[in-house]
């Protein structure tokens, strides 16, 4: 894949329905290993992110669609709501920083594009794990659909903005912040049509980032939007973000709509 690490990069491109995984069959034992149970809260919302604090597997979090943000500290017995003080319910991304688990980043606006969207005001965040938040920019991005907080630094942060749903905007790509959210450049753009739905480290290697483009619109008059843009493409920063090169060849779809991202650890 041209020098850049495909071996590590395990993506499923969900709306063109094509995997790179590899073929060999999944030992079955590991899902009957698995066991589910409900665990609510009731009318918390349709679910889209959810994350946790390393070390600690009773303290979880995770945003819903107008269910605001949720945290247990007893591995799903209690929920508590402690978003319901901000002016918007909608949450499309959520991440606590791996070196500072007090400190937590919320990206407003689902980025999931179907029938029914809500989108959002930007960015929030919290040092005190969601007891208060502060509003931190991006606010016309409306939907964000990834946040990577860098595992070395809580104040390296970087955001999968979609953009608007029903229209072009430049607020949207991928955006960085050094400084915990005071000020965001801009380091990744394609155009006012298409945006950044995912993000991944390379694990081991936060400087190595890919991140997933998607051009996609809500037309007002379809209940379904068109999902697979010429403008979707993969992108890979070796550099922390300073710079992006576009995976492409070596048997990768062209325009291949949706992209979700997961990496490897073991390759």
């Amino acid at each position: 894949m041209r020098r850049h690490h495909l071996a590590t990069l395990g993506m499923i491109v969900f709306a063109a329905v094509i995997t790179l995984a590899a073929h060999a069959g999944v030992d079955p034992t590991l899902y009957q290993a698995l066991h589910w149970r409900l665990i609510g809260p009731f009318r918390g919302g349709r679910v889209l992110t959810v994350t946790g604090i390393a070390g600690d597997s009773r303290h979880f979090y995770f945003g819903a669609v107008d269910g605001g943000v949720w945290a247990t500290q007893d591995a799903g017995r209690t929920w508590q709501p402690i978003f319901d003080d901000e002016p918007v319910g909608s949450i499309g991304a959520l991440a606590v920083a791996p070196s500072a688990p007090k400190t937590i980043y919320v990206g407003t606006g689902e980025a999931d594009m179907r029938s029914d969207i809500a989108h959002g005001d930007g960015l929030y965040k919290s040092i005190d794990a969601g007891k208060h938040w502060t509003p931190i920019g991006l606010a016309d991005s409306r939907q964000i659909g990834r946040i990577l907080v860098d595992p070395r630094n809580p104040d390296v942060v970087f955001v999968a903005a979609l953009g608007h749903a029903y229209g072009p905007n430049p607020e949207r790509g991928v955006f960085r912040s050094t400084d915990g959210g005071r000020h965001w450049s801009k380091v990744l753009f394609k155009d006012n049509n298409t945006g950044a739905i995912d993000l991944a480290f390379k694990p081991g290697d936060p400087s190595t980032i890919y991140a997933a483009l998607w051009q996609t619109r809500r037309p007002p008059w379809s209940v379904y939007p068109p999902s697979s843009g010429p403008g979707s493409d993969l992108y890979v920063s070796h550099d922390g973000g300073d710079h992006w090169t576009k995976i492409e060849g070596g048997g990768f779809a062209a325009h291949p709509g949706r992209i979700g991202l997961a990496v490897s650890p073991d390759k």
